[in-house]
């Protein structure tokens, strides 16, 4: 299979919707993250989403070039031409574009996707993120419907986020904000539907309490209702069986019961990232500590290159991070619901 077009993909949000679970989406910045998330939903029998954001393009394209939209088309290339290998569907998608970085982000890549779709080949991402939650709801709206029409044009779905997903990701620290601004309303998910809707498929990733980061077991607060109040109050303004895509973002320390529950009120999509980063890590550090004599010249000894050589720690951390995506494919009931070529 592979990557998906925009039929296919709508086709996995649908199943995801009507089986009321979600895809983990996968936030990447290398080839060696990019083929962990392949294997991880390989091993886990999962379609799913990549992803990369904009310090995940920049880091990608390197310390020499350092452009967070060429690195962003270099692994989407990357993926598109090892993804063909698995025997699942995959989404491509980037993740959170504030405001201040859609000329330089964003529109390249849906440029790139039409200037591929001119030529007659496929779409470079089949999604994007364009977060403008900082800005007041009218502004971050206004803004989302000029970007929703222009992926719209070239069959790419747009995601949007109202509400402020608490802490810190990719530089972009929103620890300071008041606590009433981590809570979508009825209204907001109301007016955002009103607004978009017509337009074209969208996703919606409402906030309830979500925070990005790194916290224990129960330290993060949810309100999944606000999801069931929001997707009642949208089927009551615009009919019956008018719900939203939602997405899960900032899920690090969540309680699995609270991850369920928002899987019953439209959650078809849930970002992972710093747990995939530690699972990707974890491996190396160890590596290291077992064979620290090896992979340092101590004592004017010269090493060992067998475990110096970052092929020998690369597998591992490839395979640690593989796990947790499994993992994460149980937690969110993706598991075993590939459509396989049947999509």
């Amino acid at each position: 299979m592979g990557i998906v077009n925009y039929q296919q993909y709508c086709n996995m949000l649908d199943n995801a919707k009507k089986n009321k679970f979600a895809y983990p989406a996968i936030n990447v910045s290398s080839s060696e993250t990019a083929n962990a998330a392949l294997l991880g939903f390989k091993e886990a029998n999962s379609d799913g989403i990549i992803q990369v954001s904009t310090g995940g393009g920049k880091f990608a394209s390197g310390v020499g070039v350092g452009d967070m939209a060429k690195g962003a088309i270099a692994l989407a290339n990357y993926i598109q031409i090892l993804a063909a290998e698995y025997d699942i569907n995959i989404a491509l998608h980037t993740d959170h574009c504030h405001p201040k970085f859609v000329d330089s982000f964003m529109m390249p890549l849906i440029k790139e996707t039409a200037r591929r779709r001119a030529a007659g080949m496929s779409n470079l991402f089949n999604s994007h993120m364009y977060d403008g939650s900082e800005l007041p709801l009218e502004q971050n709206i206004a803004k989302a419907k000029e970007l929703h029409k222009l992926c719209a044009e070239n069959e790419i779905i747009l995601e949007v986020e109202t509400g402020v997903v608490g802490g810190e990701e990719d530089g972009h620290d929103t620890s300071g904000v008041s606590n009433d601004k981590l809570y979508t309303t009825p209204e907001d998910m109301v007016y955002t539907a009103k607004e978009l809707s017509e337009i074209g498929r969208f996703m919606l990733a409402a906030t309830f309490g979500n925070v990005h980061g790194v916290y224990k077991p129960g330290n993060v607060k949810l309100n999944p209702k606000i999801l069931r109040d929001g997707q009642a109050a949208v089927e009551k303004a615009m009919g019956a069986g008018h719900r939203l895509d939602l997405v899960f973002h900032g899920g690090s320390g969540s309680e699995l019961s609270d991850i369920h529950e928002t899987l019953d009120y439209g959650v078809i999509k849930m970002n992972v990232d710093t747990d995939t980063q530690y699972a990707f890590t974890r491996p190396i550090v160890d590596h290291m500590f077992k064979h620290y004599d090896g992979v340092l010249k101590i004592e004017g000894e010269v090493g060992d290159k067998k475990v110096y050589d970052p092929r020998s720690y690369g597998k591992s951390a490839e395979q640690g991070m593989a796990a947790r995506i499994a993992q994460a494919c149980r937690d969110l009931r993706s598991e075993g619901t590939s459509l396989g070529r049947n999509i």
